[in-house]
């Protein structure tokens, strides 16, 4: 089995997360009545307040090193397990 290599997961799951982070901001200008989405996105992204210009680069920046942090845990874990599970034997 070929292993994940951790740039293009990472990568991927940054771009992934940014992606998905300003969606939620169109979805709660759209929507601004509940104000869930603001309340979501404050309690999850340290310093982001809504919404400025730079709140929303530094929740972009945020969401982003979410993924490369998500990267950094899953890619090794991943690989290690695959390993491990290829060298045990199976039942007959």
């Amino acid at each position: 089995m070929t292993p994940l290599r951790f740039t293009p997961v990472a990568l991927s799951l940054g771009l992934f997360l940014a992606i998905t982070f300003t969606l939620c901001v169109i979805w709660g200008l759209i929507f601004p009545g509940t104000g869930l989405m603001q309340r979501a996105m404050e309690a999850a992204l340290p310093w982001f307040t809504w919404l400025s210009w730079g709140s929303y680069l530094l929740g972009l920046v945020e969401t982003f090193l979410y993924g490369i942090y998500a990267a950094a845990v899953f890619v090794p874990l991943y690989n290690g397990l695959s390993r491990w599970t290829s060298q045990v034997p199976a039942k007959a």
